[in-house]
């Protein structure tokens, strides 16, 4: 039952990347809710969200709340913008649960994090403020701060020795292609258009949130041989 939910989850974001490229608006108000609440019922019927899994469950129902804010009309943009904060931060706390103290690895890749951020950050706050928009600066510098927060706690796992191989390449893999998402969004919305950047961005959030959850699932909760129990 639980790998049939997994699949489910797969086949509704393909049904939405599909839904992006043709312009299919009502398959996409479906698809994409979809894939979140498949996958969150994928992860509470194999771990019952315990420990800081319960903290992994919380961020996809607020990835949830920010897909339906973000479907919606733009003045929602900014709920959206909080809703997915919100996920970020529980991520972030989820990954907190028994990890190991910083050492060299840490630093240096959180050195090279806050660089990249500090010149992307750079980039999207002169464009907000070229098209006139500088009520969002403040909310888009908090939420380039969080997700980078986020994104280093999930890469910080490939050096930490509690943590399986697999598991950690999954979450980082994960934590990466969502970061890029916002990325692609920000960009596409804020400074220039990209091609076929809506399709991009969608790909890249559902990979990213799949192989995200699927590596903490493995790590905190279930093993390979769940993935046969069908």
């Amino acid at each position: 039952m639980e790998l049939a939910l997994l699949v489910l989850a797969l086949a509704a974001a393909a049904a939405d990347w599909a839904a992006v490229a043709k312009g299919w608006k009502r398959t996409e108000y479906f698809a994409k809710p979809a894939v979140m609440v498949f996958l969150f019922v994928w992860l509470y019927a194999g771990t019952r969200l315990q420990g800081g899994l319960l903290w992994f469950g919380l961020g996809i129902l607020f990835s949830l709340a920010g897909d339906a804010l973000l479907m919606a009309q733009e003045r929602f943009f900014l709920a959206g913008l909080i809703a997915f904060l919100l996920a970020h931060i529980a991520y972030i706390i989820g990954f907190s649960y028994n990890a190991a103290p910083l050492g060299f690895w840490d630093i240096a890749l959180g050195f090279i994090l806050a660089l990249a951020a500090t010149r992307i950050l750079g980039r999207l706050v002169s464009a907000l403020k070229s098209k006139g928009a500088p009520q969002l600066i403040l909310p888009v510098r908090i939420y380039g701060l969080i997700i980078s927060v986020m994104l280093f706690m999930a890469m910080r796992t490939l050096a930490q020795p509690t943590w399986e191989a697999g598991a950690s390449i999954l979450v980082s893999a994960g934590a990466f292609l969502f970061y890029i998402s916002d990325l692609i969004l920000a960009w596409n919305k804020f400074v220039s258009p990209i091609k076929n950047g809506r399709l991009l961005n969608i790909t890249a959030y559902h990979l990213g949130q799949i192989a995200l959850i699927v590596g903490v699932a493995m790590q905190f909760g279930w093993t390979l041989k769940s993935f046969s129990a069908v």
